[in-house]
C-alpha cells in the first residue's frame, strides 16, 4: 500500500510538472525585433485592417472618436461576458508604458507584459501571422493616438474559465499560426490572405468553434452562431458567398450589397474599416474568398 500511495504521489507531481511546464506563458526576446524600423503610413494602415477602432473605441464612435482606443465594449459569449480594453498611450490605464516588444508578445503570443496570459477575445491566434514589420509600425501608429485615462472594466467570466493559467493549455490545443489557405496562390491572393487571416482575423467571427472555443478549421468561413444570440455570422465560401468580384470590392467600399442592402451591426464597422485601405486590398481579400474550399 505504502509503494502504491508513493508511485501515486508520484504521478500527481509528475502531471503537476507537465501541466505547469505546457501551460507556461511563452514570449519572445526583443531580438526578434532588431533593425525594423516603424513606418507611421504602414502602421495606419495596419490599424484600419485590423479593425482595432471595431473593438477598442466608443460603440457608436465616428470621425476623430474613433482613433480614441478608450475600450469598453463588450463581447458575450459561451464563457462570460469580455471588455474591450484601453490601449491608448496612457502610462496608466493604456498601453503608454509598453515597449515595442511588449506589443509584439501580446500580439503574436497573447501574453500581457506581466506574464499573464490573454483571453483569445483577443484574436491574438489570428495576429500572430502578422509579421513583425507590421506590428512595429503598428505600435509606433497607436503611440501617436489621444490618450485617454477610461478605467478598464474586468471581464465577467466565471469559475474554472477564470483561471489565466489553464489558457496556457488552451493555446497548446488551439493556438496554430498556420497558414489555412495553402496552395499555388498568386501574389494578390497572398495579400488576401494575409489580409483575411491575420489583419483581419475575419475567421475569429464566420469559422464556427468547438466546445472549447477552438476554431472549427473543417469548416473555415462557412458561418457561425452571433454570440450576441442573434442570428448567425453568414457563410462566406464560394458555396455561400457567389457575389462577383467586382460587387464584392464594391460592398467593402460603401457596404452596399448588389442588392441594394447596406452592410448592419458589426459589419458596418468592419466596412468602416476596409473602406480605408487601398482598393487593391480590397480586391485582394474578394479574390482571397473566391480561393477557399466551400462549405455548404
Amino acid at each position: 500500500m505504502r509503494l502504491v500511495l508513493k508511485s501515486i504521489a508520484v504521478l500527481a507531481i509528475s502531471g503537476m510538472a507537465v501541466f505547469w511546464w505546457v501551460t507556461r506563458p511563452v514570449t519572445s526576446d526583443a531580438s526578434v525585433l532588431a533593425g525594423l524600423e516603424p513606418d507611421l503610413a504602414r502602421g495606419a494602415l495596419v490599424f484600419h485592417a485590423g479593425g482595432c477602432a471595431s473593438c477598442h473605441a466608443a460603440d457608436g464612435a465616428e470621425g476623430d472618436a474613433r482613433f480614441v482606443m478608450a475600450g469598453g465594449r463588450s463581447f458575450p459569449s459561451d464563457f462570460g461576458t469580455f471588455y474591450a480594453p484601453n490601449i491608448s498611450p496612457d502610462p496608466d490605464f493604456g498601453i503608454g508604458r509598453w515597449s515595442t516588444i511588449d506589443f509584439y508578445n501580446a500580439l503574436h503570443h497573447g501574453v500581457s507584459p506581466d506574464g499573464r496570459h490573454y483571453f483569445p477575445a483577443f484574436p491574438y491566434t489570428s495576429y500572430a501571422r502578422a509579421t513583425p514589420e507590421d506590428i512595429v509600425s503598428l505600435h509606433a501608429f497607436v503611440m501617436t493616438l489621444p490618450a485617454t485615462d477610461a478605467p478598464n472594466r474586468p471581464h465577467d467570466v466565471g469559475f474554472p474559465f477564470s483561471i489565466r493559467r489553464s489558457l496556457g493549455a488552451w493555446k497548446w490545443l488551439f493556438h496554430d499560426p498556420e497558414w489555412v489557405l495553402e496552395g499555388d496562390l498568386s501574389e494578390e491572393e497572398l495579400r488576401g490572405r494575409y489580409l483575411v487571416e491575420a489583419l483581419g482575423h475575419c475567421g475569429e467571427c464566420h469559422t464556427s468553434r468547438n466546445v472549447l472555443g477552438g476554431l472549427n478549421y473543417a469548416r473555415w468561413m462557412a458561418g457561425a452562431p452571433n454570440p450576441t444570440g442573434s442570428g448567425n455570422i453568414p457563410n462566406v465560401t464560394p458555396a455561400k458567398f457567389d457575389w462577383s468580384l467586382s460587387d464584392t470590392v464594391e460592398y467593402f467600399t460603401s457596404g452596399f450589397t448588389p442588392e441594394y442592402d447596406t452592410a448592419g451591426g458589426h459589419m458596418a464597422d468592419v466596412i468602416e474599416n476596409l473602406a480605408q485601405l487601398p482598393v487593391e486590398d480590397r480586391r485582394a481579400i474578394a479574390l482571397y474568398l473566391k480561393r477557399i474550399s466551400p462549405v455548404e
